[in-house]
């Protein structure tokens, strides 16, 4: 176990959960699901598997120093910061450059620090089943079994079993399919061999890192300057403390391009394998309408958080409210969500909350910051 790591991806902006999610404390800083924060349960959760000093956060300037107060465990030698956002590919190559320059035969598990997992002992083994077939010189995925067609995921398609003797099924992947439209996914559930990309990887540095030179060499170019460059911190004070890498990191990271693991390397990736995870209660708590995969709803389907609701005559809606005394009524309405923050209130329909991120994209465009 002592060259197995865990990459926790924590820089992410949560735009669906808006307007509960904001820039400065994004959906995985939050505690949407009980006392502890989606990172705070993400880095509980590696707790049988890795010890502090094996688990690396990356995540954007903006962000570092909420974390670490809520995972203060974590070694400050331990974090990434990125300047601004551009994608997860160039998150996993920072993380697999640096990691592959401190231990070279290190594995390591790609993990977003937004997920809900129930079965934790199912979890463990599977991380643990991950590994062995990533010595193998395999890149693997874990695949969701999936209980309707969503458009809001990517899917994995698993072709023949791996005949090596594992302690777990495991398959070829066929192809990658980045969230497919309505048709699509239901023929893709049919089909029975497909699963949701969860968006959690285990390999070899070693294997991800040819992988990004065959596949992304410009990519992979600015990361080897990155991970060859003196890690130790300069004496001085404000910028000209910052290490020779931090500041070969600032000087080159906003012009890579923004791409994802999944478009940039593993579409046309070669040896690829997929763990079917069944029963791990796994959720993406992406959207508005996944708490209610979650959370337990009322006898008429509605679920109230972090507020006072009444409803009367109001089935299968969601309502958030911000903490304070302020009663939540709904009369006759189904299917809604309601999100009440002191700057903004939000009302959709439940089957149209994968468009929040539009309303962000467009205060965005026109500049409409106070709300962002």
């Amino acid at each position: 176990m002592e060259h197995n790591y865990a990459v926790i991806m924590a820089g992410g902006g949560g735009t669906r959960l808006w307007p509960l999610s904001r820039q400065n404390k994004p959906k995985q800083l939050l505690p949407l699901l009980g006392e502890e924060t989606l990172l705070q349960s993400t880095v509980a959760r590696l707790a049988n598997l890795f010890p502090p000093e094996q688990i690396l956060i990356v995540t954007v300037a903006d962000q570092v120093d909420e974390i670490r107060i809520q995972v203060p465990s974590i070694p400050v030698e331990n974090y990434l910061i990125e300047p601004g956002p551009r994608g997860t590919a160039s998150v996993v190559g920072l993380a697999a450059a640096i990691l592959h320059q401190r231990d070279p035969q290190a594995v390591m598990a790609i993990l977003p620090s937004d997920h809900h997992i129930r079965n934790i002992d199912l979890f463990d083994y599977l991380m643990l089943a991950a590994f062995d077939v990533a010595r193998m010189d395999y890149l693997v995925t874990l695949g969701i079994s999936p209980t309707y067609p969503s458009t809001a995921y990517g899917y994995i398609q698993q072709g023949a079993p791996i005949e090596e003797k594992f302690n777990y099924p495991i398959y070829t992947v066929k192809r990658f399919t980045e969230k497919p439209d309505e048709k699509s996914a239901q023929q893709m559930i049919r089909s029975g061999d497909h699963s949701w990309n969860s968006g959690m990887f285990v390999w070899k540095t070693e294997r991800i890192m040819a992988e990004f030179a065959r596949q992304m060499p410009g990519l992979y170019s600015v990361l080897q300057r990155i991970a060859g460059a003196d890690a130790t911190p300069r004496p001085g004070t404000g910028l000209e403390s910052r290490s020779e890498r931090e500041s070969v990191i600032q000087s080159v990271w906003m012009d890579l391009k923004v791409e994802t693991i999944d478009y940039g390397i593993m579409e046309n990736a070669s040896r690829v394998a997929v763990l079917p995870a069944s029963g791990l209660g796994w959720n993406d708590v992406g959207s508005w309408d996944s708490l209610f995969e979650v959370l337990l709803p009322d006898m008429n389907g509605n679920i109230a958080i972090n507020g006072h609701h009444l409803a009367l005559e109001s089935h299968n809606s969601l309502v958030f409210g911000n903490g304070n005394e302020r009663l939540i009524v709904t009369i006759g309405i189904d299917d809604m969500v309601i999100v009440d923050m002191d700057d903004a209130l939000l009302i959709c329909k439940t089957d149209q909350s994968q468009q929040v991120r539009a309303v962000v994209a467009h205060l965005k465009k026109h500049h409409q910051d106070r709300y962002l």
